[in-house]
């Protein structure tokens, strides 16, 4: 078997494998390295990577068990990146910025630690928008390119992840969802990317963008990757305020048939997307109804407000957050005669200029004369959306969009206007407003780039629209690999 071939199956797949001792997992290491070694210089997925002899130790030891019969789990020896704003022991977490510089976490996220005990690999930390702030994975020191076509982006901010799952350098991947930076580039590279349930999954070790709305989450090449990866990284934390407890997901619930499942559009969708987009999501549609799910359109007087609440809400919790990187605790330090010298220097010349116009539009809309105009708008907005959701719930099992108005942008077509950027999360901040689960899912193809469904539901009930994803991916049963062949170095 090709190095390439090994490197692109699911985990399905990895796994009849080992069983079968057709294959190693050692030999899935070397598969994946070999993808890196030859594409990594041109897509950009990577920023750190495990050392290959530590890595090979970590693959013979799960080998020795899935040779005994005494595997951990199906993750066992299976391979992980991890987008670099995760803590992971052994590993720096620099989030893409300069001000964490050679930073090194005295602790290890929940999440990863969750997938050490079921005997999955760290592979290495994938690169993103700085601090997780942008759409493309374009503000960083180093771009990250789609695979599909290298003149486009990923998506962002977990577009390193993404990529790193679409190109077969890795079989799963983590990544954070804020307002779609799971969901956008998975979208964009063709992937399942899944934002839990807002605190399904700790965000203990997660660095914190906006505390209220960050939910880490898997990016699979497939649905049933994606079910099997959450089950480990989720269950209750005692060290996340925030975290919840759930059910696991039943994996052969994956297989009941959807046929009466009531699920809604939301009105005013197609005048939000781009014609072909709206095209791939018509033809998503009917296959639904073939598969005898209800489908009728709804009204959702929300659309208007949701890009303004999230971003004012997002740029808020951000600006407090990032208040912490002050050059004193950790970090870079600009040296300079005192503190608040220091302070401005090293936040100057350390932030990106992303980061920087959050920063500033944050504290304005927390200061004292625009508090009550702007954020408490929000918070009225986010309530309000939340309680429309709750009401389309009570009726329907689903709600599905287009997960992005558009297939992959042109590297630098929106750096001039960054507003097309904000309104292009159109789509994928009304879940994470409301904190219910949602999953991105390829459904076609635009040009030769990949198109993506987003199925959301009710808060918790991630079975559901695991469920509806899956026999929708079945009955599409189409491969969404990119051309690398036809990729330059």
């Amino acid at each position: 078997m090709v190095s390439r071939g090994l490197a692109q199956l699911n985990l399905k797949q990895l796994t009849t494998l080992l069983k079968k001792r057709e294959i190693s997992c050692e030999e899935i290491l070397l598969a994946h390295l070999d993808v890196i070694e030859k594409y990594d210089s041109c897509l950009g997925a990577f920023l750190q990577c495990g050392g290959r002899k530590d890595l090979v130790a970590l693959a013979q030891e799960s080998d020795k068990r899935w040779g005994n019969g005494e595997n951990i789990s199906l993750l066992d020896g299976i391979f992980v990146a991890v987008k670099d704003n995760i803590h992971v022991d052994g590993f720096l977490t620099t989030c893409a910025s300069r001000i964490l510089n050679n930073y090194r976490p005295p602790y290890e996220a929940t999440c990863i630690e969750k997938l050490r005990q079921s005997g999955a690999v760290v592979l290495g930390k994938t690169n993103l928008d700085e601090f997780a702030m942008g759409s493309t994975t374009e503000n960083s020191a180093t771009v990250t390119s789609n695979p599909w076509n290298v003149d486009h982006v990923a998506g962002g901010s977990s577009g390193g992840s993404a990529v790193a799952v679409c190109s077969g350098m890795s079989s799963l991947a983590l990544g954070s969802d804020t307002g779609g930076s799971i969901r956008q580039p998975a979208s964009f590279c063709g992937l399942v990317g899944l934002k839990p349930s807002y605190g399904r999954v700790s965000r203990y070790g997660l660095v914190a963008h906006a505390s209220s709305l960050d939910q880490i989450g898997p990016i699979t090449k497939d649905v049933y990757s994606a079910a099997q990866l959450l089950n480990v990284i989720s269950g209750f934390d005692n060290k996340d305020s925030t975290s919840v407890c759930s059910d696991r997901i039943i994996l052969d619930e994956l297989q009941r048939d959807i046929s009466g499942k009531k699920v809604a559009v939301l009105g005013k969708i197609s005048s939000v997307v781009d014609p072909q987009v709206a095209l791939c999501f018509d033809r998503a549609q009917k296959t639904l109804k073939e598969l005898g799910v209800i489908i009728e359109e709804i009204e959702f007087p929300a659309f208007d407000y949701v890009v303004a609440a999230y971003y004012l809400i997002s740029t808020a919790e951000a600006s407090s957050n990032l208040a912490r990187y002050d050059g004193v605790k950790y970090g870079v330090r600009q040296e300079c005669k005192n503190y608040q010298q220091m302070l401005t220097a090293t936040r100057s010349q350390a932030f990106g200029k992303e980061v920087k116009k959050r920063i500033l539009l944050g504290n304005f809309v927390l200061s004292s004369g625009y508090y009550d105009a702007y954020y408490q708008k929000a918070q009225k907005a986010r309530g309000y959306i939340c309680d429309l959701l709750k009401d389309i719930f009570n009726k329907y099992d689903a709600i599905i969009t287009p997960t992005t108005p558009t297939t992959a942008f042109k590297k630098g077509e929106n750096e001039q206007d960054f507003m097309k950027t904000y309104t292009a999360d159109i789509t994928t901040v009304v879940a994470s407003l409301a904190g219910i689960p949602a999953i991105s899912l390829p459904c076609g193809l635009v040009d030769g780039l990949p198109v993506g469904l987003q199925i959301m539901g009710k808060m918790l009930e991630e079975q559901q629209i695991l469920n509806i994803a899956y026999q929708f991916e079945k009955a599409v049963a189409r491969d969404f690999s990119p051309p690398l062949g036809k990729m330059t170095r």
